[in-house]
């Protein structure tokens, strides 16, 4: 959605979660010119959170991204509470704790009981339903998913998803109130995944079936992702960064919510090595070895490489993914789950993809796409490699996306 120079009404705000996500998007909403509160029940991450603040302001005044009046406007705009209580006088409150559905829903039945009629109660949730959480509401008509990319001050991209539930005041105010936050708004429908968890899912999924046929190994794949289609990591890395407890956590929930459509998969191997502990950075080991900085030191290359031409296997990995991760975003459109420009902006501004997806299937052309697929299913006939009606018809009718 294009951003807008009206004002929002949004003035007093509430964060609740004063992890890495709720002090981020504190850190923003203070920024904007807000007047922040950020809630935790632990004493210790609120404490943890305001040092953490102070670092990264002072750091940007050493850069000169801020002035050092900034700096103390910004900091003296958020306090820190442990009471629910705190937030009464809040215009709008957003939610950043854990991915559970039921603590979600106890925490905002008592802030209910705490805040204005006219207070929008959001969520931060990734992939959880809105219309669910909405539904412990005494106004779930207030509710709305509001959902911050990690690390939230830096990530241009907000997905904003209104629930059958959702007012049209909710959904407005919220999406001008997030651009007024110079973010990016991409409006999407209450579906698991929304537009990125959603969409996203091939970049890993199929480059764990590439690993586990035997084609290439971790470093293959990744180098290839990189080269071939500049993306800026990898998939294993990339898994690696996020947690492969998290990433894998969070293609189960969706692969569980699809009702166990095999395009969203889970894997063993990511399974294995979440259960062996083998969660990546975090934990120095997962499909690399790191040392304390986060830097790769070794390299786990399990599978042997076979005499290929190696640009000839990288292109044929590269292709393979792209095509998966195109043939979804077209599905998203196919179903409405957000506008074409939403979906390819959700992922260039979201998670840094190198193009738009469905700009890049307009460029590799949409015949080559539905050649793709075809070749993949003969191979397989398997379910997960169905091309999507999306494509058929616009190759049919020799449309493209832009």
């Amino acid at each position: 959605m294009s951003e807008t120079n009206q004002k929002s009404p949004i003035k007093a705000v509430g964060i609740i979660g004063a992890g890495t996500m709720g002090s981020g998007i504190a850190q923003v909403a203070a920024t904007a010119g807000c007047v922040v509160k950020l809630f935790d029940l632990n004493q210790a991450a609120l404490d943890k959170a305001k040092a953490s603040l102070e670092k990264i302001m002072t750091r940007l005044v050493e850069k000169g991204r801020v002035t050092l009046e900034e700096k103390t406007r910004i900091q003296d705009s958020i306090s820190y509470v442990n009471s629910l209580k705190e937030l009464a006088d809040s215009d709008l409150t957003i939610e950043a704790i854990v991915e559970n559905i039921t603590i979600k829903k106890k925490v905002f039945q008592e802030l209910e009981s705490h805040v204005s009629e006219a207070c929008i109660i959001a969520s931060n949730t990734s992939s959880l339903s809105i219309a669910s959480i909405a539904s412990s509401l005494q106004k779930p008509e207030r509710c709305v998913g509001i959902h911050f990319f990690n690390p939230a001050p830096l990530m241009k991209l907000v997905e904003v998803i209104p629930s059958i539930q959702t007012s049209e005041a909710t959904l407005k105010t919220s999406v001008k109130t997030i651009q007024n936050w110079k973010k990016v708004v991409a409006v999407a429908k209450d579906t698991p995944g929304f537009i990125v968890n959603r969409v996203a899912r091939p970049f890993y999924g199929e480059a764990l079936r590439i690993y586990e046929e035997g084609i290439a190994d971790f470093e293959t794949i990744d180098a290839a992702m990189k080269t071939q289609g500049g993306f800026r990591m990898g998939p294993f890395e990339l898994m690696d960064f996020i947690g492969n407890d998290v990433n894998y956590t969070v293609t189960e929930t969706v692969f569980e919510a699809f009702y166990n459509d095999p395009r969203y998969k889970p894997s063993f191997t990511q399974k294995r090595f979440s259960e062996a502990g083998y969660l990546g950075r975090k934990s120095g080991r997962g499909y690399y070895s790191y040392d304390e900085n986060g830097k790769i030191t070794q390299r786990h290359s399990e599978l042997a490489s076979e005499s290929h031409d190696t640009a000839e296997v990288a292109t044929s990995i590269f292709e393979r993914v792209l095509v998966m991760l195109i043939n979804e975003a077209a599905d998203a459109l196919f179903w409405n789950i957000a506008s074409a420009e939403d979906i390819d902006n959700a992922m260039t501004k979201g998670v840094n993809y190198p193009k738009g997806l469905l700009a890049w299937a307009d460029e590799k052309g949409i015949a080559w796409c539905v050649a793709q697929l075809d070749e993949l299913y003969d191979e397989y006939h398997e379910d997960r490699y169905r091309c999507s009606p999306m494509l058929r018809r616009m190759n049919r009718e020799n449309k493209t996306f832009f």
